[in-house]
């Protein structure tokens, strides 16, 4: 028997289990997924979810339900502060509801001082577990149910890969695909290689089948997930490129647009250029994060290119696909960053023309190199070159947005707009918003829009 089919066995359990506890209840059982963090963890979501929601669990967005989790992020220190401090509001639902249960997954969990802290402080927690055995949560509910007090589940690491599984999609019509796990890269600042584990890819064939029958139920975008997806396929027993693997998921029938992220600069091939420029299914967005632009601050991050290296990368990709959005991430306050370095880095951001940059100060990561390193920068100059650097993106993005004006581009429709209910959201192939009239009979469809008029960061247009 597989772990697969061994979790199937446990998620029949919790059915019963549920049931008798709604029972017990009058009604059923409602249930809470907060997710902080990235596509990845938003995935992870999709199947805490749809597992949720197997054994009956009614989800709800209120966070005063009969069992909240949270997923949880480690990438910035505000990202664990977040957490505690709604473990605090969970705190004051729990008093009121006894039967409410609290669990907490994800790359936070894999910290062995945040589990401390949690035993310490937040002992009302019922159940924690972490990156590494998602796929037993089923399993792990049974025992959350069976027994008293706190349960804890945390895996140091794992070569496994369980992925067939229920998942409770947020969109109908797109999806995201994990394709990889894990990071070797091990950049000086960053966590994840600690919290997510070393590369682990999967079978091709695997992530084909998962995308076939994804079309076969509607959807027509899928997003390709990875801390690096350049370095797919390489510790396969029978290793494949991205690139390739590219190349497979295009002939798939349904599926009409295909996004990934992300690529880290020292990898991205000659290969998978030439495979983006080629292809009508490929978005035009690739998301390359700089980090720095500055060659002294990148060898210290560990990132294994230099600012000349990374400028002639984003040169050769806008000059063979002259129409791509680049978006990047870029990391202010770096120990022993000066003024100097944070001008080299403006000098990047108005070279590449960024169509977007997320751009964050720097967070000490206790257990990375960079949390040890002397020279770190005081909080009062961070926010000033970040200010500086913030308003230089800001511009180039706007300049960037204002060149697709007057031009005919098709839009995914997302949703009815939030603010305006005859309007629709749409997003184009270059990752860009544009609301315009229509109804809910459009979301799921790939449509014409003319881009009528840029407001900066978004368009308003008229379907044609």
């Amino acid at each position: 028997m597989n772990e697969a089919q061994i979790q199937y066995g446990y998620i029949e359990k919790a059915k019963q289990i549920i049931s008798e506890k709604a029972r017990e209840k009058g009604g059923s059982l409602t249930c809470c997924v907060q997710t902080f963090g990235c596509q990845m963890n938003a995935r992870d979501s999709e199947k805490l979810s749809g597992i949720l929601r197997a054994v009956g669990f009614e989800e709800i967005e209120d966070e005063d339900a009969d069992l909240v989790i949270y997923n949880t992020c480690t990438v910035r220190d505000n990202a664990n502060q977040r957490v505690y401090g709604r473990l605090g509001v969970l705190n004051g639902f729990k008093r009121r509801n006894p039967h409410m249960k609290i669990c907490l997954c994800g790359c936070m969990m894999q910290e062995p001082s945040v589990i401390e802290k949690i035993r310490k402080s937040y002992g009302f927690v019922d159940l924690i577990f972490g990156t590494h055995n998602i796929f037993k949560f089923a399993e792990l509910l049974v025992g959350m149910y069976e027994s008293e007090g706190m349960l804890i589940d945390i895996w140091k690491d794992t070569d496994q890969i369980v992925e067939q599984l229920p998942v409770q999609r947020k969109y109908p019509f797109k999806s995201g695909i994990n394709i990889m796990f894990g990071c070797n890269n091990f950049c000086s600042y960053c966590i994840v290689p600690y919290v997510r584990g070393r590369e682990r890819s999967r079978k091709p064939e695997e992530i084909i089948e998962e995308i076939k029958s994804l079309a076969a139920d509607g959807v027509v975008e899928i997003m390709l997930l990875g801390q690096n997806v350049n370095s797919y396929g390489k510790n396969l027993e029978n290793p494949i490129s991205f690139a390739e693997l590219l190349k497979q998921v295009e002939q798939i029938e349904g599926i009409e647009r295909i996004r990934f992220m992300t690529s880290h600069p020292k990898d991205l091939s000659d290969e998978l250029i030439q495979v983006m420029k080629n292809s009508e299914k490929i978005c035009r967005h690739l998301h390359l994060p700089l980090q720095s632009g500055s060659t002294k601050i990148l060898k210290e991050m560990n990132r294994r290119y230099t600012k000349e290296q990374y400028l002639a990368l984003a040169e050769k990709i806008r000059r063979e696909i002259p129409d791509i959005s680049i978006t990047t991430d870029i990391i202010v306050g770096f120990p022993g960053e000066t003024y100097e370095d944070v001008q080299e880095t403006i000098d990047v951001v108005k070279k590449v023309h960024y169509d977007n940059a997320f751009t964050f100060q720097y967070s000490k990561r206790t257990g990375t190199p960079a949390a040890a390193m002397e020279n770190q920068v005081c909080k009062e100059e961070v926010t000033r070159h970040f200010d500086e650097l913030l308003a230089v993106v800001q511009d180039t993005a706007r300049e960037q947005a204002k060149k697709l004006q007057g031009q005919t581009l098709d839009a995914l429709v997302e949703e009815i707009n939030e603010h305006d209910d005859s309007l629709v959201t749409g997003r184009l192939s270059n990752n860009m918003i544009v609301h315009f009239k229509g109804g809910k009979e459009l979301i799921g469809k790939i449509v014409p829009v003319y881009l009528r008029e840029c407001k900066g960061f978004y368009y308003l247009g008229d379907m044609q």
